[in-house]
């Protein structure tokens, strides 16, 4: 495969959840300036990650090399709750993958949230397909900023 790209994803486990923890801060660190100051330490969002997002949700890591470089979560049968890169990892592909996964497992399409300053994650969903479909003032977000609801649904649904 070509350097950056993840040679496998796969369900994240237990032993995943260090590494989830650490990608979701890192990179809302690194690409989302705008956000307010963190109110969780590493060691809460690790233990969120472990006793919330893995035993509630459907989870999946790319994997390069024995190391985790992004992960998604899918709640219920459609909600893309979180889809997040390790900084360096962005913009080889990755993000797709785990995005096809997820659509894999959603055949009756996605919705996710988005903050309206997020221009990249904006432009990433618009690309696959994504069509706004709701806006809020973001006080329905614990940043209490405003963001955009996406929707998707497979070709054969449109």
């Amino acid at each position: 495969m070509p350097d950056g790209v993840a040679d496998v994803i796969r369900q994240a486990t237990a032993a995943d959840a260090t590494a989830i923890a650490h990608i979701h801060s890192a990179s809302r660190e690194a690409t989302m300036p705008y956000l307010p100051p963190r109110r969780r330490s590493d060691d809460e969002v690790r233990r969120w990650v472990e006793q919330v997002v893995l035993k509630e949700c459907r989870v999946w890591v790319a994997v390069r090399d024995g190391e985790v470089l992004g992960y998604a979560v899918l709640e219920g049968a459609g909600l893309l709750d979180q889809l997040y890169l390790l900084p360096g990892a962005r913009r080889r592909g990755i993000g797709t993958l785990l995005l096809d996964e997820v659509r894999r497992h959603s055949p009756g399409g996605l919705s996710l949230h988005v903050f309206q300053a997020n221009a990249d994650a904006r432009a990433f969903y618009e690309r696959h397909g994504f069509t706004v479909t709701d806006t809020n003032d973001g006080s329905a977000n614990m940043e209490n900023l405003p963001q955009l609801t996406y929707g998707w649904k497979p070709a054969s649904q449109v």
